[in-house]
């Protein structure tokens, strides 16, 4: 059996070598001649698994690394019997962190409280639900939309995305990219979203590129409609929109998913599917190696601060957003080798907090956002 595996996907070397041979590849040079007597690939969403990649080999099976799945062609695949999986929420925890950071510097930068910032989620999936749960946790009231859930679970606790556009101060996107349909996406904030806002609002996009029209957020910023942006995804990557990248807040990578924990478990997930698919025996595997965070033990002397305070020392503990954001400003035409190159970075779970002098006892709030208290 051959397997072709993106050479950038952490923790899987040496995994399926007993059972396959396995050949790397950077996920731009996997082409249709080193996939044509494959059996199966694990991939990334840089690697467009569609006829032109496909036709003519002997790929059976197709997973990916990713939450997203939009570069997997699921119609051809489905008429050459080729099976795929992705790796739904594995990343969540990663984008929950990278959003609780963007809220800490932006919550400092603007001088607003939490209690008083009413937060639109928009797609309330893996990973937009733990945005919400990380905003409920930090004091903001948080709206809900997702119009799939709502069809299949009732009204609920979800609104209308009208009401989000009124209503919110904060808006952050967790949908997938739909080009068509009844839930469309592409293009979902556009002129006329950006016509139905509230003055001074803040808009995050940790979701795909296509989810927003770049010229419409740079209108908004330009006219300061929109007080703040934090982008991680963007239209055309990696040729990013360079004056989009100068008038944002916080422009990063795509690397919002990209926390150690997020990479494990999407690695993880492929080699299970793999392994399910080929009868390989490895339902059970999860990578053994993954590094400790430099900063694994955090202090804080709580004296003097507010709740609000402690919980943005912590939370900026574990990931400096902004160091990632300064490596794209300078130099933006690096955006697929600060990919591959990122920094270990380790979600909450992974440090383990002391808090000194905490009368206001924000420790509890802390273990609610995951982290391990001393």
């Amino acid at each position: 059996m051959k397997i072709v595996a993106d050479t950038n996907i952490p923790f899987l070397k040496g995994v399926l070598e007993p059972f396959a041979e396995v050949a790397y590849y950077p996920g731009h040079e996997i082409t249709s001649e080193s996939v044509k007597d494959a059996d199966a690939l694990i991939v990334r969403s840089v690697t467009k698994c569609d006829a032109g990649l496909l036709e003519g080999s002997s790929v059976k099976f197709i997973a990916t690394a990713t939450i997203g799945f939009d570069h997997i062609d699921a119609g051809y695949c489905a008429q050459k019997g080729i099976q795929w999986a992705s790796s739904p929420g594995c990343n969540s925890g990663s984008v929950m962190q990278y959003v609780a950071a963007a809220l800490s510097y932006l919550s400092e930068k603007y001088r607003f409280n939490y209690k008083d910032r009413t937060i639109g989620v928009v797609g309330v999936g893996n990973v937009g639900s733990k945005v919400a749960r990380v905003a409920e946790v930090l004091g903001m009231h948080v709206l809900l939309n997702d119009p799939p859930r709502e069809r299949k679970e009732g009204k609920g606790d979800f609104v209308s995305l009208e009401e989000i556009r009124s209503k919110s101060d904060i808006i952050s996107f967790h949908v997938p990219l739909n080009k068509e349909g009844e839930d469309k996406t592409y293009h979902l904030f556009n002129e006329n979203f950006l016509k139905a806002i509230k003055q001074d609002i803040i808009i995050i996009n940790t979701s795909r590129g296509g989810v927003i029209e770049t010229g419409a957020l740079k209108k908004g910023l330009k006219e300061k409609t929109i007080k703040a942006a934090v982008v991680d995804v963007w239209e055309n990557e990696p040729d990013i929109d360079l004056e989009l990248l100068k008038l944002v807040d916080i422009g990063t990578p795509h690397i919002a998913g990209y926390s150690a924990d997020g990479k494990a478990m999407g690695t993880a997930m492929s080699v299970k599917a793999i392994s399910r698919y080929f009868n390989l025996g490895l339902e059970n595997w999860f990578p053994g190696n993954i590094p400790a965070p430099p900063n694994e033990h955090i202090e804080i002397n709580c004296e003097d601060l507010s709740g609000q305070e402690v919980l943005n020392r912590a939370i900026r503990a574990t990931y400096d957003i902004l160091r990632d954001g300064r490596v794209l400003r300078n130099a933006p035409e690096a955006f697929e080798k600060h990919r591959a190159e990122y920094p270990v970075r380790r979600e909450f779970a992974a440090h383990k907090i002391t808090l000194i002098n905490d009368e206001k006892n924000t420790g509890k709030l802390l273990e609610q956002l995951g982290f391990i208290i001393n």
